[in-house]
């Protein structure tokens, strides 16, 4: 107290007083305005300001009281938000504690709807190329759905009818409520991790939007995007479309026409088979005529009437190309027999012999066999030979002359 008797407040005693004004004056109210300014730190708390032309206050959802607000929400969307005025008293402002809220005009859950699948989409999980063909008659038949649903009746009494011997297989899991969805995408990535499976079947009775919602969630169309086990969703009534009939392998009205659709009647395959049956044998007698008639040509032929004059007109061919060579070869040989004749008479007459022959001769001394072509090489009384055209002598040198 002041001494002059007035009344001075700390900070903290005057945020505490105004906060137990505002928090008492205002427990729960409903604001509408513009979001800006969207912050999520990893506390995973959410902070954001709403605004309208004139003002703007504070807005945070806490992640412990975060409300089922399954659309995303982003700068510039218009909502209308409930929750409790507080005041932060560190910061010393006031703001909405939100525990709902909801974009204004279209539903929440419909925004919700129409977020996830375009953003699904643009990530090509509705593509018609990554479909997955349905197997035409499995042995084994997956089924998630809730046991005591009126799907799971409707969809074992068409099996049951048309083909009771089929083996199926049910994964329980809740189809509504907080944490279905998440049971769905396990079930699902349960059967793909056994193996024990040839089609799946992701089904529940109509409702509305709401009830319908577990199968519009992120986890549910993630784990039917990455089962390798082909997908049918069979979700609602006809008119209903969720996020999980656009990712599935394909999409039927109900889930009864997901029983008929994947098992055909016992009737209709013996039917079927009989039919196939049929052309096969047609098919085959055509082409056994067809051949037949062949045959018959090729028995009427010439070539198959007499085969051996065929053969022997070849053994003739063969005798005359036989002749005509050896009598090529003959040719060549006497050819080259004259030409070697004429090669030997030309180098004959080249040869030293024919010179001696002539009546010349070759001188050479018999001491060392040098050959005397001037008579300065000889000496008095040397013995020179003398090669003639036949035979040779040999001579003394008596006198040298020149």
């Amino acid at each position: 107290m002041h001494p002059t008797g007035k009344k001075i407040y700390s900070i903290t005693e005057i945020t505490r007083e105004i906060k137990v004004l505002l928090e008492g004056r205002f427990p729960g109210v409903w604001i509408e305005g513009e979001i800006s300014n969207i912050r999520r730190p990893g506390s995973g708390h959410v902070y954001f300001t709403l605004k309208d032309e004139g003002s703007q206050i504070q807005a945070v959802i806490y992640r412990s009281h975060f409300p089922r607000a399954v659309f995303e929400l982003k700068d510039g969307m218009q909502v209308v938000a409930f929750g409790d005025i507080t005041v932060y008293a560190k910061g010393g402002r006031y703001q909405i504690s939100v525990s709902e809220i909801e974009p204004r005009g279209l539903g929440a859950l419909q925004l919700a709807f129409e977020q996830l699948k375009q953003r699904l989409a643009g990530e090509g999980l509705f593509d018609r190329e990554r479909k997955k063909p349905i197997p035409l008659l499995p042995e084994r038949i997956g089924i998630v759905t809730s046991p005591t649903g009126a799907a799971i009746r409707d969809i074992l009494n068409v099996i049951q009818r048309r083909f009771a011997n089929v083996r199926i297989l049910i994964s329980p899991v809740r189809v509504q409520g907080e944490g279905a969805a998440q049971e769905i995408a396990a079930a699902l990535d349960g059967f793909n991790a056994r193996g024990d499976a040839d089609v799946l079947i992701v089904t529940r009775g109509g409702g509305s939007l709401e009830d319908l919602w577990a199968f519009n969630e992120e986890p549910v169309a993630r784990a039917i995007a990455r089962s390798r086990i082909p997908v049918i969703s069979a979700v609602g009534h006809e008119i209903d479309f969720t996020i999980a009939d656009f990712v599935a392998d394909l999409r039927v009205p109900t889930p009864s026409a997901a029983a008929e659709l994947v098992i055909a009647k016992k009737s209709e395959l013996h039917d079927r088979l009989e039919s196939l049956s049929g052309r096969m044998a047609a098919g085959m007698s055509r082409r056994l005529d067809g051949l037949r008639h062949r045959l018959r040509l090729c028995e009427g032929s010439h070539a198959l009437q007499a085969p051996r004059n065929i053969v022997r007109q070849y053994q003739q061919l063969l005798d005359e190309l036989d002749g005509r060579i050896t009598r090529a070869l003959r040719h060549r040989v006497e050819i080259a027999r004259s030409t070697v004749r004429a090669l030997a008479g030309r180098l004959g007459s080249l040869s030293p012999m024919a010179i001696l022959a002539r009546g010349y001769c070759v001188l050479t001394r018999v001491r060392d066999g040098v050959v005397v072509r001037a008579a300065a090489q000889c000496a008095k009384d040397e013995l020179i030979r003398a090669r003639l055209g036949e035979g040779s002598v040999t001579a003394l040198v008596r006198d040298i002359e020149g």
